[in-house]
């Protein structure tokens, strides 16, 4: 910027030099452009943030921002984060106050008119723990992941018994998840 403003100083403006009307014109829109909202998707100031690394591989922040919230699930999510299935809070145990490479999930965790069981807000991905109730509910959760994954949330699935027997295997698959949709 500094360069562009000093070649500016050196053009003069008249209809007989149209590179210094470009000039003045991209100068004019690079100082617009810093009162101007970010473009959606884009990071502010072409900078894209490091959240963490997994394995020595930088991982970014994907915040999803604006997801829709019912409040009126809020009761329900309290009683399920004090009902203490098994798998969930083996999960937690893992991952609660930064444990996981330093990053903060948030449990039963409302977006729109569902409950899911783990959110990384930084990242944008839910982790969903799949018991044998999901059995029966293979419509419902087939809805539930496109309205996830329409809001722009990736979803990593584990099931129940894979916690229960292999915690440390699902561990390794979930910093994969992330390093395949993260870094």
């Amino acid at each position: 910027m500094k360069m562009l403003k000093e070649n500016l100083e050196s053009c003069t403006t008249s209809e007989k030099n149209p590179t210094s009307k470009t000039l003045l014109h991209q100068a004019k829109l690079s100082e617009d452009s810093k009162n101007s909202p970010p473009m959606v998707g884009c990071p502010q100031d072409g900078v894209v943030e490091v959240q963490t690394y997994i394995n020595g591989i930088p991982i970014y922040r994907n915040f999803v921002a604006g997801l829709p919230y019912n409040s009126s699930l809020k009761k329900r999510a309290i009683e399920f984060r004090k009902r203490g299935i098994l798998s969930e809070v083996l999960f937690w145990q893992q991952v609660h106050n930064y444990k996981f490479h330093n990053i903060d999930f948030d449990r039963q965790r409302i977006i729109g008119n569902y409950i899911v069981d783990f959110y990384i807000k930084t990242l944008g991905v839910v982790v969903e723990i799949d018991g044998s109730s999901h059995d029966e509910k293979v419509e419902y959760d087939t809805e539930r992941l496109r309205f996830l994954e329409g809001c722009g949330l990736k979803i990593y699935r584990v099931t129940d018994s894979d916690i229960k027997n292999n915690i440390n295997g699902v561990m390794r698959g979930l910093e994969e998840f992330i390093i395949e949709n993260c870094g």
